[in-house]
């Protein structure tokens, strides 16, 4: 079992940043490839960053490429998402996913075991 808690949403202006960070509690926190996922009004919950187990690959959805970062801290038990140049469009709640499985994380949202209660993004134009 693993309880994840994520922190640092809140309101932006668009061309801002952000940092997002999940403290996992539970389990060895290094036996979990982690992932961003978000989810807007009305729309499914889409996959924005993956990283493996020891942090080595990471992968992004394109529409993030290039401004967001996705990084871990397995001493720390934190994932994190830096968000910069972040528009409009990311206004999302954003959530932190564990899975035991897929060494190198998984961008299918089905594939993750757990998952905190997320944190809210608003970005302002």
């Amino acid at each position: 079992q693993v309880q994840l808690v994520e922190s640092g949403g809140g309101l932006v202006q668009a061309g801002g940043s952000l940092r997002l960070s999940c403290v996992a509690s539970g389990r060895t926190f290094s036996s979990y490839a982690m992932g961003w996922f978000r989810q807007a009004p009305g729309k499914d919950r889409n996959f924005a960053a993956i990283i493996s187990k020891s942090g080595n690959i990471t992968r992004y959805a394109e529409s993030v490429k290039g401004r967001f970062t996705i990084s871990r801290d397995n001493t720390k038990n934190t994932v994190y998402l830096q968000m910069n140049s972040l528009k409009p469009e990311d206004t999302a709640i954003y959530y932190c996913a564990a899975d035991s499985v897929k060494t190198y994380g998984s961008s299918f949202y089905t594939d993750y075991e757990y998952w905190g209660q997320g944190t809210q993004v608003t970005v302002s134009s």
